[in-house]
């Protein structure tokens, strides 16, 4: 099993100081996910949780919506020539009720741990395959001070950050502020894969009482995968993208961009948002 930090030598210098020391990194390996024995992705990412991810990348791509659609999910032995195991192949093996869709075409095979699904970007496949539409849902109404909190919190649970520096992280909290999960990955949607994937292996989805934070933008494919896990609030530290805000708008999303400290940007479904009455003038 891949570790999640590896130690490499570096030339450190400091005040024309040079020394040598290990320094801790957080590891990048591949993940290839197959569904029912057939190669479907490629995937950089954190070893670690690479079951949840795969379950979770599945829900994004509308495959799996419930613990019952999978059967189960194995490593791959024999991943390589000399028949030894890697850890870094995985077969989603789905029900045999599950249809799965013809998703191959729509998407690059191979996604980086920056970019997630490059090749999806049609508005109205997400719209249109989602199993929890977002306007169905039960209201639920946060205020800006929780939102603000949330960042200082997501930063306190990031173990593995703390020793590398080099992780997105992205988190689950209730709509009264209960930090429900938290997930770290050299990748940010493979961060939220992993939070989307334990919440279908725990028969949570969908998540439609809670908000989702993510440490950096907030991008197409992350409202996606909220989107399509029944996400009503999706909170970034940093910017969103053009197109991430046009899903939100179509789909119902609450997208808040820029929380930092006390202040933060709503590009959408800002009825989520408790405002005082006053706040909202001029």
């Amino acid at each position: 099993m891949g570790r999640v930090t590896e130690r490499r030598k570096v030339l450190r210098i400091r005040d024309g100081v040079v020394s040598s020391r290990p320094d801790t990194l957080v590891a990048e390996e591949p993940l290839e996910i197959r569904l029912n024995g057939k190669p479907l992705a490629i995937t950089m990412r954190t070893p670690g949780d690479d079951f949840a991810l795969a379950a979770g990348f599945l829900v994004s791509e509308g495959v799996l919506a419930t613990a019952s659609d999978l059967q189960n999910i194995v490593y791959c032995a024999g991943a390589t020539a000399d028949g030894s195991n890697t850890y870094n192949v995985v077969d989603v093996r789905t029900a045999p009720d599950v249809v799965v869709p013809d998703i191959t075409l729509e998407r690059n095979v191979y996604t980086t741990s920056s970019c997630g699904l490059c090749g999806k970007a049609s508005l109205d496949a997400v719209r249109t395959s989602t199993r929890w539409p977002i306007a169905d849902t039960p209201p639920v109404r946060v205020e800006p001070e929780l939102l603000a909190s949330l960042p200082d919190r997501l930063r306190a649970a990031q173990r593995v950050f703390d020793r590398t520096g080099g992780l997105h992280a992205a988190a689950l909290f209730s709509e009264d502020g209960e930090l429900l999960d938290v997930r770290e990955d050299v990748g940010r949607h493979n961060a939220v894969d992993k939070l989307v994937g334990r919440a279908l292996q725990n028969g949570d989805l969908p998540l439609s009482r809670t908000i989702l934070l993510v440490s950096g933008r907030a991008s197409f494919e992350l409202a996606q995968k909220a989107v399509m896990a029944g996400l009503p609030v999706l909170a970034a530290v940093s910017a969103p993208s053009s197109l991430a805000v046009d899903l939100a708008a179509e789909s119902g999303l609450t997208l808040v961009g820029f929380l930092r400290g006390s202040s933060m940007n709503v590009y959408a479904g800002e009825d989520r948002v408790a405002l005082r009455a006053e706040a909202t003038q001029g």
